[in-house]
């Protein structure tokens, strides 16, 4: 099975909890609005609590869109 190209952006262990993840989203949030986007939608498949809390702590909402995903024939998931 082939993999599909890596798009996650992970912030390294030791570096967690520094202030580093949420400025990096907060930077492509705001580099969205000044190129003129109207939406800025986040998916995950990560079921840790924490991790929604962080990206609530971000300004995205949970409550808006539920997300679904289908792999091609081939791709890994």
């Amino acid at each position: 099975m082939r993999k599909p190209p890596a798009e996650n952006v992970v912030t390294a262990a030791v570096l967690r909890g520094m202030g580093y993840g949420g400025w990096v989203l907060r930077h492509a949030v705001e580099r969205a609005w000044e190129l003129g986007c109207y939406k800025v939608m986040l998916m995950t498949g990560r079921r840790d609590e924490r991790v929604h809390r962080f990206y609530e702590k971000a300004g995205f909402r949970r409550d808006l869109k539920q997300g679904f995903a289908q792999y091609a024939e081939g791709f890994d998931k």
